[in-house]
């Protein structure tokens, strides 16, 4: 089981591309859609402690799925499987930057790479989005989220505390409506 979340996790690290959006669009396809080891709802929750964190997103990411899958050496095993590929590449481009810093094909590369990130971050966002938002406030703490952040400039951490005990709110009190409606 440790080997293989490496390999796996080895391979996002070679083809994470933009960030750790495009890690989460291809956790979603492989655990989500095809093996169906984990749903939606829990893609999101792994996406957000590991956003909401101290460190690197991917590496949070991935330490907290393995940890799921197989515990402690689980979470180290996609951990280690998703640096080793960007480490071997960064040894290498600071090995050879100056060869690379001015060099046409190079930089041409990049901004495709770049170009076609955007549609698999997006993937990812729109099938987070709807596990996200089950129930209707959601859309209203999300829009009243965006507009604290980007326009107040409300720190990222006061966000994730808000946002937490309106989720909190929420859920209780469509758990009691539930309960009561069945009663």
């Amino acid at each position: 089981m440790l080997l293989k979340l490496y390999m796996q996790f080895l391979r996002f690290g070679a083809f994470t591309f933009g960030g750790g959006w495009s890690i989460v669009a291809q956790m979603k396809e492989i655990y989500v859609n095809r093996d169906k080891v984990i749903t939606d709802e829990e893609l999101l929750d792994i996406t957000s402690i590991g956003r909401s964190l101290p460190g690197t997103m991917i590496g949070n990411i991935a330490m907290f799925f393995g940890h799921r899958m197989a515990g402690f050496l689980g979470g180290l095993a996609c951990m280690f499987g998703m640096i080793t590929v960007p480490m071997i590449v960064l040894i290498m481009i600071t090995t050879f930057y100056t060869a690379f810093q001015n060099n046409l094909w190079v930089a041409s590369a990049m901004r495709g790479v770049r170009t076609a990130v955007a549609p698999v971050i997006l993937y990812a966002l729109m099938g987070m989005v709807r596990s996200a938002f089950k129930f209707p406030p959601c859309y209203v703490i999300a829009a009243g989220m965006f507009v604290l952040y980007f326009f107040l400039k409300v720190s990222p951490i006061t966000l994730v505390i808000i946002g937490a005990i309106l989720g909190l709110a929420v859920c209780e009190y469509y758990e009691r409506r539930s309960h009561d409606a069945a009663a």
